[in-house]
């Protein structure tokens, strides 16, 4: 056995057929990360002309340091000792002699699954011994963090989409169908959109994420070559937006008046509980003229529609995933991100794919900043996996001896500039 740089073509034609594959391991994530200031290789464990394991390398270099990245880990089978053993032993050979200090990769191995509607957590019998043995061969495992402190989110949110789409829908949370409906009958439009539009997710998520808006180009430039994204935009139709603002507020009224007329009709006897009913619907009725108000507004500035959200969906294998997105909060009420997610879970469960990743989210099991962005992915039904996390495995002890103890003497610098 040995390792080989692998071309293009090779790459793609092993991890086409990996079982447990990661948009994130691919030749075209590895040449969108090129023109964010890393190099990339693609390497293979060879053995009698056939590839047994492959791995995209991503290489960042600091001063004469050289640090490497395995996105989602290796393409290897984990639950195959010897072949790990042998795959590391060998790539840790070869990325030494690149003068490649250590690498860090976060394999796809699940330590649990956690169901948000039953509160139950499903932990992988075999996660223990498969977290000993790749201490053993020398990696070093960085820690069960719960936020987004590693290198890939440590749990995704993921639905199974080969349910039926009725039942997809009945088991989201009630209070999310009612913005769904609410979202589309508001005139909420779900588009299917190109690099035209992309300037508005760019803006939406520019502090968020810490790309440059070459990233988001090379992003859709090389994903759809092989038709391996798609990019849509939510947006409100001012006028449908008016339309129905202006049949709420009609029916609003109707109601109103009927408990006038009822409270008119029961003069002189106990009318507290009419009276409490009159000021609850009147409140309500004094939002919708508010919103009648700002509806009317919208239409005369926007005629055309406002662009609410964005979203970049990548599709490997059986899964999409939401690779990107983002909101334009001053119109979070109109609940656009809850309509566009729905219709998308919709629109590729009839396209046959067999898993819907929401993309990241944090722990669900302990109280932070992240609560809202939990709820919003787990109450569209889906399982909260939690991954192993980060390991690191030091390639060529000299220099990792050198980084860290030259530590200190790099941050004074950086603080100088």
């Amino acid at each position: 056995m040995y390792i080989k740089e692998l071309t293009n073509a090779e790459f793609n034609s092993f991890t086409d057929c990996f079982v447990d594959s990661s948009i994130y391991q691919t030749s075209e994530y590895g040449f969108i990360m090129n023109t964010q200031n890393y190099t990339s290789l693609f390497l293979g464990l060879i053995d009698d002309n056939k590839i047994l394991a492959a791995s995209l390398i991503l290489i960042e270099k600091e001063g004469m340091f050289k640090y490497a990245y395995a996105p989602k880990g290796f393409l290897i089978d984990y639950s195959n000792k010897l072949l790990v053993e042998k795959f590391t032993n060998l790539i840790k050979s070869y990325l030494s002699k690149k003068k490649i200090m250590a690498i860090k990769i976060n394999p796809m191995i699940i330590k649990s699954s956690y169901d948000y509607r039953t509160n139950q957590t499903n932990y992988n019998p075999n996660f223990n011994e498969q977290m000993e043995f790749l201490k053993s061969l020398g990696y070093y495992h960085l820690g069960f963090n719960n936020l987004f402190e590693s290198f890939k989110p440590r749990y995704n949110a993921i639905i199974d989409l080969s349910k039926p789409i009725t039942t997809l829908f009945g088991n989201m949370n009630k209070n999310f169908k009612n913005k769904v409906k609410s979202a589309d009958k508001n005139g909420v439009r779900i588009i299917k959109s190109d690099e035209n539009h992309l300037d508005y997710l760019y803006e939406e998520v520019k502090n968020k994420y810490p790309r440059d808006k070459k990233y988001f180009e090379d992003v859709l430039f090389f994903f759809k070559k092989r038709n391996m994204i798609d990019y849509y935009y939510a947006i409100l139709d001012t006028n449908t937006y008016l339309i129905n603002t202006q049949k709420k507020y009609q029916k609003q009224l109707n109601i109103c008046n009927k408990i006038n007329n009822k409270l008119f009709k029961n003069v002189g006897k106990n009318n507290e509980k009419i009276i409490n009913s009159k000021i609850f619907e009147e409140n309500k009725l004094n939002e919708l003229k508010n919103e009648l108000v700002y509806a009317t507004k919208l239409l005369k500035e926007e005629p055309n529609g406002i662009i609410l959200s964005t979203m970049l969906i990548t599709k490997y294998r059986d899964e999409v995933m939401i690779f990107m997105d983002g909101y334009n909060k001053d119109f979070k009420r109109l609940n656009a991100k809850h309509l566009m997610t729905w219709k998308l879970i919709e629109k590729y469960s009839n396209e046959k794919y067999k898993k819907f990743n929401l993309g990241g989210m944090a722990n669900p099991n302990i109280d932070s900043k992240y609560n809202g962005l939990n709820e919003f992915k787990l109450s569209f039904n889906a399982r909260c996996i939690e991954y192993i996390g980060d390991l690191e495995l030091i390639t060529n002890n000299v220099l990792y001896g050198l980084y860290r103890n030259s530590k200190p003497v790099r941050y004074i610098l950086k603080k100088d500039k």
